[in-house]
């Protein structure tokens, strides 16, 4: 299985990373492509597409100033296939796209991964006190999976407190030109 390209160009307003791709986007070449997958729905719901995207539009995200990247680019079946090495080298990998890129937010896209990307154990949902790279926000989603027990309607709660982050920032920024 090959994996899967990123959707990235400098100074997006928002990075999604995810796990690693599953093997159904391994097959078509596309993020989020598991039809028990509720990315795409999750982001039009909390207001971040202005409709709901297919996975074969991924690329298209980056029109809106978003990217999309994975912390390890294995696909496998589940998660827990991912090995600590495999995590070691994403990680490091991962800093330097940031570092490379700049987005504004970095989303990801379920509490383990940031675990795995932060070596934090406890944190909260959103914004963290402290983001990795200086200069960008870590913000920490809910997983889309279809695995996730969390209530759809919290899931899409957290993802929503994104939009008026995005629209604060660019306020910010145009007030200093």
């Amino acid at each position: 299985m090959n994996p899967i390209n990123d959707h990235l160009k400098k100074n997006l307003d928002l990075l999604f990373v995810g796990f690693n791709p599953s093997i159904r986007s391994a097959e078509t070449g596309h993020h989020f492509a598991n039809p028990n997958n509720r990315f795409w729905k999750i982001l039009h719901e909390a207001g971040l597409t202005p409709r709901k995207f297919d996975a074969v539009e991924d690329y298209k995200l980056l029109d809106l100033g978003y990217g999309m990247t994975n912390i390890v680019s294995r696909p496998t079946k589940a998660a827990d296939e991912i090995t600590k090495e495999e995590y070691n080298e994403g990680r490091e990998e991962l800093k330097e796209k940031i570092r490379l890129y700049r987005p504004k937010i970095i989303c990801f896209v379920g509490k383990g991964v940031y675990q795995e990307y932060s070596r934090k154990k406890s944190l909260p949902w959103g914004i963290q006190e402290e983001s990795i790279i200086p200069g960008t926000i870590d913000f920490v989603a809910p997983s889309s999976s279809g695995l996730v027990r969390m209530k759809m309607d919290e899931v899409i709660e957290i993802y929503s407190r994104i939009p008026p982050l995005i629209s604060a920032m660019k306020e910010s920024l145009d007030s200093f030109n």
